[in-house]
């Protein structure tokens, strides 16, 4: 009788729970069985590993033989098993030594011809062995980057079991050839990514050449107020809402919002590159995120897509995979009721909990939203000599999709009007660049974040508003007109509060030490819509 075990990692959503991967030998018929709560692609790996070992050069032991997956309560998925499995069928059979791998983990789908694929997932599951104690472990070549980012972590990339054997066992490694021809894809990274899973997601090319691919701010014609509450929106990771007419400039400015956003921080990026592998929509050859990421799904996409879902357990939705980056919802009342008022919980915590048949989990979502909406369905109301062809209860149901609780969590409104022939024809004025702007954001960044050096805060948009009024208050007389405004119900509770926190990221861009009277005014136009005698543009529909 031959017993050893290894260990693995299973995902449930964006966290890895350790598994020990165990093998038992008895004498007996050859049989093979799986225990511990497998799925379907983890059950056929008793095919896979078994003609993995023996095309390895390794006789395959024709014993009784029983593989448990523990604990057995946690629901396995996934390919990522199979070379735990087959180390653990080897050390059962003396084949390897079982004290040389019980302290390894080991993560990786196995080809039939022994060869180790790469899987999804593979810097969350790292971090997860990394905290449960393990320093050493195993994972496929291609993933060897990704793995490496976790510290005090010593990465092994192997290319085929037969090279993981002779590490293993002391002998000389073998060389593999690599089966990708110079100028064609490799086939090897197919199962880094899911098919469809890219649509309406993109990430940020981050710093070198490609950064100078990025749309920049001074491309945008005129739009003076909306640009002011773009930079608003960056420094203090405020909510923005957009309303115009169509080809206003709406678009173009949520596309810019990323490239006034500071990168990423080393913590950020692996949260970041953590929910991009489990998608896998990770770019190949970047192992790291390391710029804000930007996510605009169509306006037809479920309650699954933007929120997270799927048959079993829950895969990461739009709302994760925009998660410390910008989350842009076009033509936002087009998107059904119910899948917009799902998002007023993650907007408020920061993370999403979603339960579904295989299991429940928590997925982060701490995103900055952008809405864009025309101000009825043919785009013209309110809009002098443009002949809106809506009824007024067109245009009163068009609006109302749009629910109260989810725009009184948006910050920023603001009214993009149209753009005229002089701003768009004429002499050329130069706008700041997307660099100029995204100066002042850091350093307005900097500020908040020297303020809140000493709670779990960073940016003013996550500070809770009972803080703000008897920690960080304003200066005396300067919040008079905002609590006369709520006393008139053109406020409400939450409303004031981030009325507050608008005017700290207005002080802080203008080198305020605390919010005075003009910054609260500002604010208090950018919420309401109301003029109060600043430069900062109308809001709402």
């Amino acid at each position: 009788m031959g017993f050893a075990r290894t260990c693995s990692v299973a995902l449930v959503g964006v966290e890895g729970v350790v598994v020990e991967v165990q093998a038992d030998l008895e004498p007996g018929v050859a049989t093979f069985t799986l225990v511990g709560l497998p799925d379907k692609s983890l059950v056929e790996s008793r095919d896979r590993v078994r003609a993995a070992v023996v095309n390895s050069g390794v006789d395959w032991p024709q014993k009784k033989l029983t593989v448990g997956l523990s604990p057995a309560s946690v629901p396995k998925g996934g390919s990522g098993f199979d070379l735990a499995v087959a180390c653990a069928v080897l050390g059962a059979a003396e084949r390897l030594d079982p004290r040389a791998i019980a302290d390894l983990m080991m993560i990786g789908e196995l080809g039939l011809d022994g060869r180790v694929r790469p899987v999804r997932g593979v810097l969350p599951a790292v971090l997860a062995a990394a905290e449960a104690g393990y320093r050493q472990v195993v994972v496929p070549e291609q993933t060897a980057a990704e793995a490496s980012l976790v510290p005090d972590v010593s990465v092994l990339g192997v290319r085929t079991l037969r090279q993981l054997i002779a590490v293993l066992t002391d002998e000389p490694v073998p060389e593999e050839e690599e089966l990708s021809e110079e100028g064609r894809p490799d086939p090897m990274l197919a199962g880094l990514s899911v098919a469809g899973a890219g649509l309406g997601v993109g990430v940020v090319a981050g710093a070198g050449a490609a950064a100078d691919r990025r749309p920049d701010l001074a491309e945008v014609a005129g739009q003076r107020a909306a640009r002011k509450a773009l930079e608003i929106s960056a420094a203090g990771s405020h909510h923005l809402f957009l309303a115009g007419p169509p080809g206003a400039g709406k678009t173009m400015l949520a596309e810019r919002l990323p490239g006034l956003l500071p990168p990423l921080t080393r913590r950020d990026s692996l949260e970041v590159t953590a929910v991009h592998s489990v998608a896998g929509i990770l770019p190949p050859g970047q192992p790291l995120v390391a710029a804000p990421p930007y996510c605009a799904p169509h306006h037809s996409a479920t309650m699954a897509a933007l929120v997270g879902g799927g048959n079993g357990l829950p895969r990461p939705g739009a709302v994760s995979l925009a998660h410390r980056g910008v989350l842009f919802l076009d033509e936002a009342p087009e998107f059904s009721a119910r899948v917009l008022d799902a998002l007023r919980q993650p907007l408020e915590s920061g993370h999403v909990v979603v339960a579904r048949s295989g299991g429940m989990v928590r997925m982060p979502a701490r995103f900055l939203l952008l809405l864009a909406a025309n101000p009825c369905p043919c785009g013209r109301h309110s809009y002098a000599g443009d002949g809106c062809d809506c009824s007024p209860a067109m245009v009163r149901r068009y609006q109302a999709r749009l629910s109260g609780p989810l725009l009184d969590r948006v910050d920023l409104r603001v009214r993009v009007e149209a753009i005229s022939r002089a701003e768009l024809t004429g002499a050329p004025v130069a706008g700041e660049s997307s660099a100029t702007v995204a100066a002042r954001v850091r350093e307005a960044r900097e500020r908040a974040a020297a303020r809140y050096a000493d709670t779990p805060w960073h940016t003013n948009s996550e500070v809770p508003g009972h803080e703000l009024r008897t920690r960080w208050y304003a200066r005396a007389g300067a919040l008079r007109e905002a609590e006369r405004d709520m006393e008139r119900g053109l406020l409400t509770a939450r409303g004031l509060d981030r009325v507050l926190r608008v005017a700290w990221t207005v002080a802080d861009l203008a080198g305020h030490d605390r919010p005075e009277a003009e910054d609260v005014a500002q604010a208090l136009q950018l919420r309401t819509g109301v003029s109060r005698g600043v430069p900062a543009g109308a809001a709402g529909f």
